[in-house]
């Protein structure tokens, strides 16, 4: 019988998650699915193959010959087919582009095909159905799944929103803050679509509106787009709602002329995944630029998953995306309760572009200082930031200064590479479930830059895509380098640093380095 010997999937071992306790198994005859997700048929080329230069926007791939030279191997689609059909599970989606086949099929057709048990936990993240140990494969696929996700459905993220619990005299709008960083004039973002992944809330109609006339902006075109059963669900959790609505908010006020697509997804590693990948590989919509408000530290996520979504980014830099995403609002721990330190994922991701946080603090409108965001103190969180214990430092880094992990000595990735306003005691004024709201946290940041980055896309009359490079490049000074607080461990400093990066953006002096032209475009 063809696909009876297994093998254990690298990178897939899974435990409960801390302080769970099991309540059961997960019932035979209950219908799952699972993303499986391919090797490419060839080697990809690194990020760096695509990044924006001082010579313009590199040469992208569409998506349909992205597809055919880097999709999944026709006979790895046809073979994982094949072993569905042997264990009585249903193929739902084949995606040669995004290198995925869903397949569908009851609990104990799933425990067979992949040599597992489910069950059910309780956590204090809420009930999950989980495994433990290895997912095992067939010895005929071990070459082509490079991930099998879905078996286990914990929630994997959360969104990087403060809500302030008043509303605090120094909130500011969106277009505000634009103004205060420089964003470009005469531009709109038209012509541009602004991805934004959410796994969990939703919005509302009346309230986008409500709160955009109240600014003098025209609603936006925005589209929302299901991902594996995801919906725009608001009402359930006001966090979430929070999330969603600051994404969408900020963005469309920041860059009024772009359409906005959001791609719902539940909270797991094969929403989270196959999110980013629907985005990435759009070719109805055609996101340009992919704003990701929600993540988790990176040490809680398994090397599969972890790899599949560096694939799915890397992607995104071949077709010219830029992904931004926030950086935590945890300080230097990211949220674990373990005393060390750790960065959030998918922010830690090399080819994405990494969001901090700072406190900007105005009077009578006017700019007046900027420093880190923390308010650990006062419980209500701080920028994350720091290196990766996983991830090895990318190139585009080689000369920024980037320490070792303390903890561990090695080499890794810093975060953030940028930032901008989040404490919520200075954050965005925002209208969420019917009521206006104060809300900071690394999720307004995410797409504040992904705004800007809409509008850099149409001034400079293609995208930027992969800018990490070119930021390293040119470093501060297109940028207000903050250079006093810290995140609970690491300290700001002169130049990039592991709370705000390089700092927040001169928007204005960006564009114009990025032409070749001389930055004097100043601001306060």
């Amino acid at each position: 019988m063809p696909f009876e010997k297994k093998v254990a999937l690298a990178g897939s071992h899974r435990t409960p998650l801390p302080h769970a306790s099991a309540a059961g198994p997960a019932g035979h005859n209950e219908v799952i699915s699972v993303s499986l997700v391919l090797s490419a048929r060839t080697e990809t080329p690194q990020p760096e193959s695509y990044a924006y230069s001082a010579n313009g926007p590199a040469a992208h791939h569409t998506r349909e010959d992205y597809g055919i030279a880097h999709g999944a191997a026709p006979s790895g689609i046809a073979a994982a087919a094949e072993f569905a059909h042997e264990y009585g599970l249903t193929v739902v989606e084949s995606s040669r582009q995004k290198r995925t086949v869903v397949l569908a099929g009851t609990v104990g057709n799933m425990q067979r095909a992949f040599g597992t048990e489910l069950a059910y936990y309780d956590s204090p993240r809420g009930r999950y159905r989980g495994r433990t140990g290895p997912v095992m494969i067939p010895a005929e696929l071990a070459s082509s799944v490079k991930a099998v996700l879905g078996l286990d459905n914990r929630p994997v993220a959360k969104p990087h929103v403060r809500k302030h619990a008043a509303l605090p005299p120094g909130a500011l709008t969106p277009p505000q803050v634009a103004g205060l960083y420089n964003f470009p004039s005469g531009v709109t973002g038209a012509g541009q679509t602004i991805g934004i992944i959410e796994l969990g809330g939703g919005y509302s109609t009346s309230d986008l509106k409500t709160y955009l006339q109240s600014l003098g902006i025209a609603v936006p075109s925005l589209v929302s787009i299901s991902v594996d059963g995801g919906v725009n669900r608001p009402g359930v959790d006001q966090d979430s709602d929070g999330e969603v609505m600051l994404d969408i908010e900020v963005a469309a006020a920041v860059a009024p002329g772009a359409r906005i697509v959001v791609y719902f997804a539940p909270n797991t590693d094969q929403g989270f995944h196959d999110a980013i990948s629907t985005a990435v590989h759009d070719a109805v919509y055609k996101p340009s630029v992919i704003s990701i408000s929600w993540g988790g530290p990176e040490d809680t996520w398994t090397q599969q998953s972890i790899d599949a979504m560096l694939q799915a980014v890397t992607d995104a830099a071949a077709l010219g995306v830029t992904v931004t995403a926030a950086a935590g609002d945890d300080g230097a721990t990211d949220g674990v309760s373990d005393n060390k330190l750790h960065v959030d994922l998918p922010a830690c991701l090399p080819p994405v572009l990494a969001c901090g946080g700072t406190r900007l603090n105005t009077a009578n409108g006017v700019f007046a200082s900027e420093t880190v965001w923390n308010e650990l103190a006062n419980g209500e969180g701080a920028t994350g930031g720091g290196v990766s214990r996983i991830l090895s430092v990318p190139s585009y880094q080689a000369n920024a200064g980037v320490p070792k992990q303390p903890e561990t000595g090695f080499a890794g990735r810093g975060v953030p590479d940028v930032a901008g306003n989040a404490d919520p005691q200075t954050g965005f004024a925002v209208r969420v479930d019917g009521k206006d709201a104060v809300i900071g946290g690394t999720s307004a940041v995410a797409p504040l830059w992904a705004g800007l980055i809409a509008l850099m896309n149409q001034q400079i009359g293609s995208p930027v895509g992969f800018l990490n490079p070119a930021l390293y490049r040119i470093g501060s000074s297109v940028f207000r380098d903050i250079v006093s607080g810290n995140n609970g461990h690491w300290n700001a400093a002169p130049g990039w640093d592991p709370c705000t990066g390089f700092g927040a953006p001169n928007g204005k002096a960006l564009v114009a380095a990025l032409m070749g032209k001389a930055t004097s475009t100043g601001r306060t």
